[in-house]
């Protein structure tokens, strides 16, 4: 056992007596905060204890504190599978199938599968999630009979998760990227510009995971709760402590700033040249950028965890 490893084990549980209620957490609680926010251990121990174990809670807590920065979505992405995008004229699709190993990801016959549904819906009517599950292969059996099926013939779980289908009108180009051998896909339509200058930018929607194509498609409560997290941390900086709330607004402001430039694609830096936007690559090419779709697998998914206090444990009476 190393020594990272002991240490872990040794923080096992970790209890906290306050109003009368106990707090619990463990080690593997301790080395996930860590991995999300690249803390020390004590203080992603102290984080757990002081927001009685909330992990959420605790990353913010390690921010306003100065101790870490933003943990983002990505580092939650856990289930494994594909992702796949196709366009025909005015439509797109991109879906996502996910299975339960990596090793399946590289199964032909899960290859097949993508394929026989990635051409089944792609001329479909279908519009949504329920209605794609439903959609009749070339056999007659429904998207959903063939998943069932498919579970038992590679014998993991298999799960049809996401559709969606885009369109546009004859003056505007689909931009679709796959990335990481369908990992990571994303659908863009922009106006007025090529299919190339739209190929460019769905690469830059994969590669630097936007949240919204520009600033009014943040969602209001996400900018409400980076604007408190920053206000905080600026805060708890001594270097600020004579400054006055006008000044610590304003500086609070400043950094919001810099968040919506990492998050909104139309200000991100051009990945294939970084001394323009985004914006500017695609008015320059007499573009806009409409919508954005990004599928990563497995993000939001938990992925089953290892006890670790078990495998410490195991590992212990081995030796």
């Amino acid at each position: 056992m190393n020594i990272i490893d002991y240490e872990l084990w040794s923080f096992l549980l970790f209890f906290q007596n306050k109003k009368r209620r106990i707090y619990m957490f463990s080690a593997s609680d301790v080395k996930e905060l860590r991995e999300k926010t690249g803390a020390g251990m004590m203080d992603c121990k102290k984080a757990l204890e002081a927001c009685e174990g909330n992990m959420d809670k605790a990353v913010d807590w390690l921010r306003e504190k100065g101790i870490a920065k933003a943990a983002k979505k990505e580092s939650r992405i856990a289930a494994e599978g594909l992702t796949e995008a196709c366009s025909n004229e005015n439509e797109a699709i991109i879906f996502e199938v996910n299975c339960e190993t990596d090793f399946v990801t590289k199964n032909e016959k899960f290859h097949d599968l993508i394929r026989e549904l990635r051409n089944a819906l792609m001329f479909s009517d279908c519009k949504n999630m329920e209605e794609a599950k439903e959609v009749k292969l070339e056999d007659g059996k429904t998207v959903a009979e063939r998943i069932v099926e498919e579970t038992a013939t590679i014998g993991e779980k298999i799960s049809f998760r996401r559709f969606e289908r885009i369109t546009k009108s004859d003056d505007e180009e689909f931009g679709i990227y796959s990335h990481m051998g369908g990992k990571i896909t994303s659908v863009v339509v922009l106006k007025g510009a090529n299919r190339d200058v739209a190929r460019d930018v769905a690469m830059q929607v994969c590669a630097m995971s936007p949240i919204a194509v520009n600033r009014d498609g943040v969602p209001a409560d996400m900018v409400d709760h980076e604007k408190e997290v920053i206000k905080a941390e600026i805060k708890n900086d001594p270097k600020n402590a004579s400054k006055s709330d006008e000044i610590l607004d304003k500086m609070a402001t400043g950094r919001l700033s810099k968040f919506f430039k990492e998050n909104c694609l139309v200000e991100q830096d051009f990945i294939k040249d970084s001394s323009m936007t985004v914006e500017k690559y695609v008015k320059e090419n007499n573009g806009e950028v409409l919508s954005m779709i990004r599928y990563s697998v497995g993000e939001g998914i938990e992925k089953k965890q290892e006890n670790f206090a078990e495998e410490v444990a195991a590992q212990m009476n081995a030796a």
